[in-house]
């Protein structure tokens, strides 16, 4: 089950630290960098259930 909490301690620090991994880089190194994180907690996360509900609701936020 996906959890729909927040998570993550100090999520505006983690945010920060995303943003600035992607500093200097070009957009297409950018869209690079964040699919490789994806496919990295993907892999972490691992159960298929919830990494199917992960991309059906983050379809969904961003269709709407």
């Amino acid at each position: 089950m996906l959890k729909r909490e927040p998570n993550i301690p100090d999520p505006d620090g983690f945010y920060e630290e995303l943003i600035n991994a992607q500093r200097d880089l070009s957009d297409e190194q950018a869209d690079m960098l964040l699919s490789k994180l994806v496919l990295i907690l993907a892999n972490q996360v691992g159960d298929r259930a919830v990494l199917r509900e992960a991309l059906q609701l983050a379809r969904t936020n961003t269709l709407s």
